[in-house]
């Protein structure tokens, strides 16, 4: 096995004869520690600082979850507003972002701060942890699997079979990558360790600052232009990058009663706020190299947000009993069902990011949107982590009505015809099985729904309906109505097809012949009857 730093311990010394090991120091600032692309398509791994300095040569991060790109995003907007590189002002964002201001600034910023501070392995401070889990770490810590969401489920069951105990040393790079997505994405739940060092409260698990909710980010051309759109003018002062828990704040909460949220002390606080405890063990892989060998995580910090100052980005709605929140992810509803939501806040919103996005101009340069608006959240039961969400939609500025009413149409289409879809195989099923019984009724239906095929096949066809109006322009009068009748006839022919296929498992009899029928008749009223999308029926809807 490789040789093992203890935590926070004195360094661990090699067999007799040999040297004293040296503590093992790892510093993001300089090591290639984040996966990306470039403008060429070129494929690297940048440190911090190059990620800032280069910004404008990189087209987009590559990291191993939708969620852990988000994290890093989030990461190097805390540093930028740290480092003082923020617009002070609306008209200053635009004018930063039409003239491709120059990030370079953060990084110089970051070379300058105390390497200390830095260190993801420093005994009483390491970067982005908490060293007073040290403590527990021998009597708690496991592998690596509970540092990553996809592997660590609810951090008891393992959804892809990485035990807990499995010995999986995890590269440095990959382990900070990992412990910044824990810090805005881990589920709530019940820490792995006990509460008798620091209290019961640390086994107290809050859902993460965007685990309940989707976290829209604005994407430009390149790396550069995606942190310029999602920077904003700071409500009063920047507020501190929260490099560790013993390190910054005045005062931290503690483990010995329950949590108050705080108010973030400006937005470097906020986009690094430790939403988790975290301790990573330091190993030597067998060349010599860095790793993390074992992990302790326990509750972190909770922020008392303000929709207006903290969640620029958030699209709100309104669930089924009234209450407003945050667009969530929803395991029966697809993103890109939602989309309209995202171009209605561009269309309406009076402040914040949306508002911004609106007021920049646009030339058109070729086909295509300059902009999309990509939106990720993180899919749970409970406790137990499931799939990541994400999808991304085009926009260009003075064309927000224009994409509101396409999403918007496109999705009731869409709904109409899975409707359709389910009323048909429930015509099929009554028929085919008159005598079934009530238990086995639903599964019946299920066998003769189309909709589990169909709305996997309409995601990519709302995707080009999208980019169609996007390249007829502002200049086209009604750059949608056409779009979305042949968008409503391919969805239809795909979803007629389906149905077929499903009544296809239906053995030859008569029975079946006229369950066949019926269904199909019933589909094909449902087309185009006076109830369906004018589209569906090949005319412009008056909306």
């Amino acid at each position: 096995m490789p040789k093992r730093t203890v935590g926070c311990a004195l360094p661990e010394a090699l067999p007799p004869g040999g040297p004293p090991r040296k503590r093992p120091t790892w510093d993001p600032r300089h090591k290639p520690c984040i996966p990306t692309v470039a403008v060429d398509g070129a494929t690297a791994h940048h440190s911090l600082r190059a990620l800032l300095a280069l910004a404008d040569q990189l087209a987009f991060l590559n990291c191993a979850s939708p969620g852990e790109n988000v994290a890093v995003i989030e990461h190097l907007l805390a540093i930028c507003f740290a480092s003082g590189t923020c617009p002070s002002s609306d008209d200053e964002w635009r004018t930063w972002v039409i003239g491709r201001h120059n990030l370079a600034p953060a990084a110089a910023w970051l070379a300058r701060q105390p390497d200390d501070s830095w260190d993801l392995f420093h005994p009483t401070s390491p970067l982005v942890q908490n060293s007073q889990l040290a403590a527990d770490l021998d009597e708690s810590g496991t592998g690596t699997a509970q540092l990553i969401i996809e592997h660590a489920g609810d951090y008891n069951q393992h959804f892809d079979h990485h035990h807990l105990a499995l010995d999986n040393p995890l590269p440095a790079a990959h382990a900070f990558r990992a412990t910044l997505t824990q810090h805005v994405y881990g589920p709530y739940g019940r820490a792995r360790m006990s509460g008798k060092q620091l209290g019961a409260a640390v086994t107290n698990l809050a859902a993460g600052r965007l685990t309940p909710r989707i976290r829209v980010v604005a994407l430009g051309q390149t790396l550069g232009e995606t942190l310029r759109l999602n920077l904003y003018p700071p409500h009063g002062p920047e507020g501190t990058l929260n490099t560790s828990w013993t390190t910054g704040m005045a005062e931290r909460r503690t483990f010995r009663e329950k949590a108050k949220p705080r108010v973030p002390r400006g937005p470097a606080d906020l986009h690094s706020a430790l939403g988790r405890s975290v301790l990573l063990h330091a190993g030597h892989g067998p060349h010599g190299q860095i790793v993390v060998d074992r992990v302790l995580i326990g509750a972190g910090e909770l922020l008392e947000l303000d929709p207006d100052l903290h969640l620029q980005d958030a699209v709100f709605s309104k669930t089924t009993n009234g209450t407003k929140k945050p667009l969530w992810p929803s395991p029966s509803r697809a993103l890109w069902q939602e989309a309209h939501a995202l171009y209605s806040a561009v269309r309406d919103d009076r402040t914040g990011l949306y508002a911004r996005l609106r007021s920049l101009p646009y030339e058109r340069k070729g086909v295509g949107a300059p902009y999309q608006l990509w939106a990720v959240g993180l899919l749970a039961n409970k406790t137990l982590p499931v799939a990541w969400t994400q999808g991304a939609y085009p926009y260009a500025p003075g064309m927000a009505a224009h994409l509101y009413r396409a999403s918007r149409r496109g999705s009731d289409i869409a709904e109409h015809i899975a409707r359709s879809l389910k009323n048909a195989a429930i015509l099929a099923a009554e028929t085919a099985f008159p005598a079934v019984r009530a238990a086995d009724e639903a599964g019946q239906v299920a066998r003769l729904d189309a909709r589990s095929a169909f709305w996997p096949a309409a995601e990519n066809p709302f995707h080009e309906l999208l980019d169609e109006v996007i390249d007829r322009g502002p200049e086209d009068d009604d750059p949608v109505s056409e779009p979305l009748i042949a968008y409503a006839s391919r969805l239809m022919t795909t979803a007629r097809t389906q149905m077929f296929q499903h009544l296809d498992t239906l053995p030859p009899n008569d029975r079946n012949h006229r369950a066949r029928a019926r269904a199909i008749a019933r589909f094909d009223q449902d087309m185009s009857g006076d109830w369906a999308p004018a589209e569906l029926r090949g005319e412009i809807a008056r909306d």
